[in-house]
């Protein structure tokens, strides 16, 4: 399942592109192939994950904190969000796609939960839906997930931590580590299965104790994907900023997540570059004629000067008349 076509009849011709679909997830789960899926919100990092071979991308509503700089998931809207998909639809043209709805655009009745999940198939380019607080299989969460299967939409499941509950949590807190908590994560991971959340594809196990999380995988008959949940589920996530070390402010250092095991530290790179071109700007290094491509005409340095002469521009007739000089002489940096 996808919400595009593996042939486009009216796009025009294209390179085949093999899309990571629904039943090629369930294939991968029982051959016993650990499935991989990375979040991301935007298009230069859909690139990224489709060229990485990774299977599902999931737009997660964490761009809030991510990329919108909010403390919590609650402030995005439906239409930023929208943007992102669109975004990540335009980069990303192998993996499953799943959208995130945001808080507040489905909790009212089903009716406006089929509506915003319509929205972002038809104009996000997103092949199933996850929503926050469909998550932990409450008796109302599962019929609204029944509701979202029934119109025909793709729905993940997602037990655990709640980002969008947190006023009820009390702040981002690991679940299911009493004895009472785990069996309940159970027990719900359950009820959202029978509802037919993804037509039996996967679920997000998120901040559990691996022991639950493997309980979890071991009673359930879909795959699992775990996000600090250990080592026994059957694939994996984390955000691409987290995993690639991109965000160096000294207050994200100190909410990243424990789980979160970073592969790069690209935000040192990026800063340091940031920094080269500022000093390279400050002492006039950049940019170097190398890097200044664009020239007049032959003769037509001398013609130009003359021309700023004859309207009383000396000094601008001047500057032209160093800079040419300093060219050909294989000297000096030169202006873009």
């Amino acid at each position: 399942m996808s919400s595009k076509p593996r042939d486009v009849v009216y796009g025009g011709p294209k390179p085949p592109v093999e899309r990571f679909t629904l039943r090629k997830l369930a294939a991968k789960y029982r051959r016993g192939e650990r499935i991989t899926m990375v979040t991301a919100y935007d298009y230069p990092s859909a690139v990224h994950v489709d060229l990485a071979g990774v299977d599902v991308c999931l737009v997660g509503d964490s761009a809030a904190m991510v990329v919108h700089g909010h403390d919590t998931t609650l402030p995005i809207t439906l239409e930023e969000m929208l943007s992102h998909f669109r975004a990540v639809a335009r980069g990303a043209s192998r993996p499953l796609l799943i959208g995130d709805l945001p808080f507040g655009s489905y909790e009212r009745d089903p009716a406006q939960a089929i509506e915003t999940a319509t929205r972002i198939m038809k104009e996000g380019g997103m092949d199933a839906v996850k929503a926050r607080s469909l998550e932990g299989g409450s008796p109302a969460r599962v019929r609204a997930a029944r509701a979202l299967v029934d119109a025909g939409v793709a729905v993940m499941g997602h037990v655990g931590l709640t980002p969008q509950s947190i006023s009820v949590l009390g702040g981002f807190r690991p679940q299911g580590r009493s004895h009472d908590e785990a069996a309940d994560i159970v027990e719900r991971a359950l009820a959202l299965q029978d509802a037919g959340c993804f037509s039996g594809a996967f679920f997000v196990l998120e901040c559990v104790p691996a022991a639950v999380a493997a309980a979890t995988t071991a009673a359930l008959r879909v795959p699992t994907i775990g996000i600090g949940a250990g080592g026994a589920c059957s694939g994996q996530v984390l955000v691409y900023h987290d995993l690639l070390g991109f965000t160096q402010h000294p207050h994200h250092a100190a909410v990243t997540p424990k789980f979160c095991k970073r592969y790069a530290n690209v935000g040192e790179v990026i800063t340091g570059a940031l920094a080269a071109f500022r000093e390279e700007v400050e002492n006039g290094s950049f940019p170097s004629v190398a890097f200044s491509p664009y020239e007049l005409r032959e003769g037509d340095a001398a013609r130009f000067a003359a021309a700023l002469r004859e309207r009383g521009l000396g000094e601008a007739a001047t500057a032209v008349e160093e800079l040419e000089g300093g060219e050909k002489s294989g000297g000096g940096a030169a202006s873009s």
